[in-house]
């Protein structure tokens, strides 16, 4: 399967394009062929063959030519030959690490949940903490980008919220099951909350299977054993719900698009494919229940916004923004419009690394921070995912939000 994966890619050079598509951010910012999607397939390939003295998947060269890789999947969508670069990634980096040794710094990112957790514990000192001096020194000296913002600790946790909430009433338009994310539980209880807001006014109900981490960082740092408890875990909890026929939601396009997209390879099953193929993007769900029923999207009337959507790169490879522009244009009020933006640069833990820190501001440049600049000052901007409008925020003067919390911010409530 593994040898497959990596034959699947031909050449062709669609990788080098540079006006459009996701693929490939790290040879848009560098136009090094070097950092190209074939050059890293052709390495892998000459491995495999054996046509290189260190023919296993554990030498430096091969680390080397993978570093900058964002693992952002636009070749799964952009090649023609839907070359998977981001799982092979990970992949790799479980052979390498598994021989040199993990760092500290992807045992802290692959656990991220519950390092999370316990900050929620304290969570205002943790917050004041962690934007002092010395935990930037502290970070640094593991190899974590001292200029990088973040994320701060909610005064309550999403499931506690939701604990003491009532959802009262008829709901004609059924019941959905949200996906509790680490940083919906954790750190951006808002998010739940606005999605309560939102489907509770479109007549649905919103219910949980309680918050698991989806092993997103594991499966990027290589952790896989670790990755694959974790998705156990978790399809164990959201399988009843999807052998009900009931749809599952998230709101974090990484996250949910994960259990879509690569549980099925890496704890595969009958359990695990009916989960995923009962999980959606909330703006997927959105979009199919607003044209299905026929809804108006109940917007407040004095609304006339200019809106720009920069899609998540796992988003635009895997469901695509199409359903993202259907929500929002259902909203009355709302002049919308994709950016042309490719690849934020972030990538999730990438651009919190020291050594990738100004390699993913360079990716940034390339397309989406000169085009968000052009944005009029009045305008709402909406990013999906929360790597994403990190590195807005960091690289521009101009806030991002999610499209749950622009419905939100607009409904006529």
């Amino acid at each position: 399967c593994f040898n497959f994966a990596i034959n699947m890619c031909n050449g062709n050079g669609e990788c080098r394009k540079l006006e459009k598509g996701t693929m490939c951010p790290s040879y848009q910012a560098s136009l090094d062929e070097y950092e190209t999607t074939r050059a890293r397939a052709t390495a892998l390939q000459a491995i495999i063959k054996g046509e290189t003295p260190a023919a296993d998947l554990t030498n430096q060269e091969l680390y080397d030519v993978l570093k900058h890789c964002l693992q952002c999947k636009g070749c799964q969508s952009d090649c023609p030959s839907e070359v998977d670069m981001a799982k092979l990634k990970s992949e790799v980096l479980y052979h390498y690490h598994s021989k040199h040794g993990f760092p500290l710094r992807s045992k802290i990112f692959a656990n991220i949940d519950k390092l999370n957790a316990l900050g929620s514990k304290t969570p205002g000192l943790a917050t004041w903490f962690q934007g002092t001096g010395l935990a930037k020194w502290i970070l640094s000296q593991v190899g974590i980008a001292p200029e990088r913002k973040l994320p701060p600790f909610a005064k309550q946790r999403f499931s506690e919220w939701l604990r003491q909430q009532q959802q009262n009433g008829e709901y004609p338009n059924g019941e959905v099951v949200l996906f509790i994310d680490t940083y919906m539980e954790f750190n951006y209880p808002e998010l739940g909350i606005d999605t309560l807001k939102v489907c509770n006014a479109l007549g649905i109900k919103v219910v949980t299977a309680g918050y698991s981490c989806c092993g997103r960082p594991a499966i990027s740092k290589g952790l896989l054993p670790q990755a694959k408890e974790r998705a156990r875990k978790l399809v164990a909890a959201l399988y009843p719900h999807a052998r009900e026929g009931q749809t599952i939601i998230g709101l974090e396009p990484s996250c949910i698009l994960t259990i879509r997209d690569e549980y099925k390879s890496l704890v595969p099953g009958k359990e695990t494919l009916a989960v995923a193929e009962a999980c959606k993007t909330i703006d997927e769900y959105l979009a199919e229940v607003i044209a299905r029923k026929g809804i108006i999207f109940p917007s407040r009337p004095d609304i006339q916004i200019p809106v720009f959507l920069h899609g998540h790169c796992h988003q635009k490879a895997i469901s695509g923004t199409s359903p993202t522009l259907q929500v929002l244009r259902a909203v009355k009020g709302f002049e919308v419009q994709e950016i042309n933006s490719g690849c934020c640069g972030m990538a999730g833990t990438f651009g919190y690394e020291k050594e990738n820190y100004a390699f993913s501001q360079q990716v940034g440049e390339t397309r989406l921070f000169p085009a968000i600049r052009e944005l009029p000052h009045h305008a709402e901007l909406v990013a999906d995912g929360l790597s994403c409008r990190s590195q807005i925020e960091h690289g521009t003067t101009h806030a991002a939000q999610h499209l749950i919390q622009l419905l939100a911010k607009y409904l006529n409530t």
